[in-house]
């Protein structure tokens, strides 16, 4: 069980940070600390959502994941990711802030950006519409967790 499971389990909070525990890549949090959240009401910020910059700069050489060089089963799962997006024609940057934002316990994503850019590209990601068949086909392919909530498409 998460730490934060435990502390949110024992005491009351509004608002809980969880840092690189619940992504595109990896949803971990899913399991224990997310539900838990939901129904305690505690608004989840997410951090890390692009796993240390992974899901911001794809499966190329010196990709970082949790603040170290990727390892290739890494590499190559978020290759994968990547063409599923690229099929549906979203960026992969931009499919892994929707995605984060698609939990109902999540409230905001706290993003790092290093330059103008990255602040340029973030901002563009959240004002794009991903389509639904993105989520279905990642979930298809047992890219993401059968379970994880998706964002509710714009209509």
């Amino acid at each position: 069980m998460w730490r934060s499971t435990g502390f949110a389990a024992r005491a009351w909070f509004d608002t809980v940070l969880l840092a690189g525990r619940y992504s595109l890549l990896e949803q971990p949090a899913l399991e224990h600390f997310l539900p838990l959240a939901q129904q305690q009401g505690i608004g989840v910020m997410l951090g890390g959502v692009f796993n240390s910059g992974i899901l911001a700069t794809g499966a190329v050489k010196g990709a970082k994941y949790n603040y170290q060089d990727a390892p290739p089963e890494i590499l190559a799962k978020v290759a994968r990711i990547e063409r599923v997006c690229i099929a549906h024609g979203v960026a992969l940057p931009t499919a892994a802030l929707h995605f984060a934002l698609g939990h109902p316990a999540v409230a905001s994503v706290v993003l790092g950006a290093e330059t103008p850019q990255e602040v340029e590209r973030n901002v563009a990601g959240l004002s794009s519409a991903v389509p639904e068949a993105l989520w279905s086909d990642l979930k298809a392919e047992r890219l993401l967790d059968p379970d994880a909530p998706v964002p509710a498409v714009a209509g």
